[in-house]
């Protein structure tokens, strides 16, 4: 029985993850903004078979909750050994153009609050010489585009930030697993149109279930956007300027 805590426990990618949790009998203290609908998260995954579900309320921009929210996951479970981080946000790229404010908003919540976080995290389970951490990334931090530059600059210091933890922590026994998703249908992107490269969050939770429990090191969910993001990363400079990307 594992012992879970998943920040960003509200978003639809992070609650059909949980799901999985639940049913194999998991401990899980659930951290968010909102209450509410952590309270509602918490009731189904009783329900579905989960140990023990706690809530801790969390603004992860706020880097001094931090600390204390880890050490109330600790308390109410009694220990912690995986984490999901899984909490972000969807910027909107003009406006993070037009706006230093906005662009560095954008660039806390989806790096820096995830990057304090891992810190933590990591000296937690170096310390105690095991664990799993497990963080959501995105393809969009392989290359810079300029449709979403400013989420990728964000999604990129966060795998580049969790590739040095592994290498920091393989010795210590501890696994970290970055998650790098494609397009999926969730309530953050329900503006967009919707094509056969889209992914339901039930596929992707599978998918971030097995690289927790076998300790995998990166993943890409669909399994075909390595590729894609391979084919994008090996195109030269001057003919990627005039993508339309």
């Amino acid at each position: 029985m594992r012992k879970i805590l998943i920040v960003g426990a509200t978003s639809a990618i992070a609650e059909a993850t949980a799901r999985l949790f639940a049913a194999e009998g998991d401990q899980l203290c659930l951290a968010g903004r909102n209450v509410a609908r952590l309270t509602a998260i918490a009731e189904d995954l009783r329900v579905r078979g989960a140990a023990k579900v706690e809530t801790v309320a969390l603004d992860a921009n706020d880097l001094s909750q931090h600390e204390p929210v880890l050490s109330h996951a600790v308390q109410v479970m009694g220990g912690m050994d995986t984490v999901l981080i899984a909490h972000g946000t969807l910027p909107d790229q003009q406006a993070c153009q037009a706006s230093v404010g906005a662009m560095l908003e954008a660039m806390t919540t989806n790096a820096l609050s995830v990057i304090a976080l891992l810190t933590l995290i990591a000296n937690r389970f170096e310390q105690q010489g095991s664990g799993t951490i497990a963080v959501i990334s995105s393809v969009a931090g392989d290359r810079g585009r300029q449709s979403n530059y400013v989420y990728g600059t964000a999604k990129s210091a966060v795998s580049t930030f969790a590739q040095g933890l592994r290498n920091r922590l393989a010795r210590a026994g501890v696994k970290v697993v970055t998650i790098k998703p494609g397009f999926v249908d969730t309530p953050m992107t329900a503006t967009f149109k919707k094509g056969v490269l889209w992914a339901t969050p039930a596929a992707v939770a599978k998918r971030i279930h097995r690289a927790m429990a076998k300790g995998e090191d990166v993943v890409y969910t669909p399994w075909f956007w390595r590729w894609i993001m391979a084919i994008i990363k090996a195109m030269p400079e001057s003919i990627f300027k005039k993508a339309r990307l």
